[in-house]
């Protein structure tokens, strides 16, 4: 496990997301369990932790913080803000809030600083500037280290880094999820020195060799039962990107999950994908990505084949796309 850079913060080249540790992609993981995969995780090099408040919710922050208390100074922690979780979880980035729910998440994480601190999703009733700044005074207390955003469109990303430095933008990007190429992100963020950290890396578990067309999702326990891409008719209809990472797979003697994030860390060298699971399996499988050479040349095979493919279906449902900054 070698290691990346964040803007200047430095972070293993794969990181573990927490989100599904406390459900939303079916039902929580054992508290143990979830406890170990964290530690196993280090073990191997992982020293990227992403959680937020709005997990569980604050479940995932409980539990990231009892899993790395021992490990605190070897660690990364990133967790994220931006949601009233009192009011039923709108969006709410007004300052006094921020530095309410700080204190909160620092307690539930057993930690005196969050290394990296993101707005969850950017909150239209709120000036950019205002939340940065709001950022900046807790960095120059020394509760936070870095500033983070997540699912902001390029325009909002500079109006925020001009008043604090931004580390990292962290938003949906895999083979089959491509918005961060087409809407600027990814240019805004090599230009001003910003480090990307894809979320769903692996298409939200489709990009593995785990779910096809049959495969039906829990409502009381599974998002992915509303999201338009995970309805049965695209779950089929998307199977030729599968067929593709499967290819490649069998070529690399690897596996598609291993393929589909060994993609994304050959992109750039400034891009740091946060898989998730519950599963020590799957966590080994995921890390084992980092053996998986990508030559230029594979690069532009995977590119021409899936130049040919359209994928079906959005990539959330339509209330959380209502929540993701796309301001041109």
């Amino acid at each position: 496990m070698q290691k990346r850079k964040l803007g200047k913060l430095a972070v293993s080249e794969i990181g573990l997301g927490r989100m599904s540790i406390s459900a939303n992609y079916g039902p929580p993981a054992d508290r143990n369990q979830g406890i170990q995969v964290i530690r196993t995780a280090y073990e191997k090099g992982v020293t990227f932790f992403d959680t937020a408040e709005v997990y569980g919710p604050h479940t995932s922050e409980e539990l990231v913080g009892e899993a790395l208390a021992p490990l605190r100074d070897q660690v990364v922690i990133a967790t994220k803000f931006g949601f009233d979780i009192e009011a039923g979880g709108v969006p709410n980035s007004q300052p006094e809030h921020i530095k309410k729910v700080v204190e909160a998440s620092l307690k539930r994480l057993r930690t005196d600083h969050i290394d990296l601190y993101y707005q969850h999703r950017v909150d239209p009733k709120v000036p950019i500037e205002d939340v940065a700044g709001a950022v900046k005074d807790l960095i120059q207390q020394g509760k936070v280290l870095h500033f983070g955003l997540s699912e902001a469109s390029a325009q909002t990303i500079r109006r925020a880094h001009a008043v604090q430095p931004i580390t990292a933008i962290q938003s949906e990007y895999s083979l089959m999820e491509r918005d961060p190429e087409q809407n600027g992100v990814l240019k805004t963020c090599e230009e001003l020195g910003i480090g990307f950290v894809p979320w769903g890396p692996v298409g939200m578990g489709y990009l593995t060799k785990e779910i096809d067309a049959h495969m039906k999702f829990d409502p009381k326990t599974d998002l992915r039962s509303e999201f338009d891409r995970f309805s049965s008719e695209n779950l089929a209809a998307n199977m030729p990107v599968v067929d593709l990472l499967r290819r490649f797979a069998e070529k690399k003697n690897a596996t598609p999950a291993q393929i589909a994030l060994a993609w994304l860390l050959a992109q750039k060298p400034w891009i740091v994908p946060i898989p998730g699971t519950g599963n020590l399996d799957h966590l080994n499988e995921n890390l084992g990505a980092v053996q998986v050479q990508m030559t230029s040349e594979d690069l532009r095979e995977i590119e021409t084949a899936f130049s040919k493919i359209t994928v079906q279906g959005g990539r959330m449902n339509e209330m959380q796309m209502q929540v993701v900054d796309q301001t041109v």
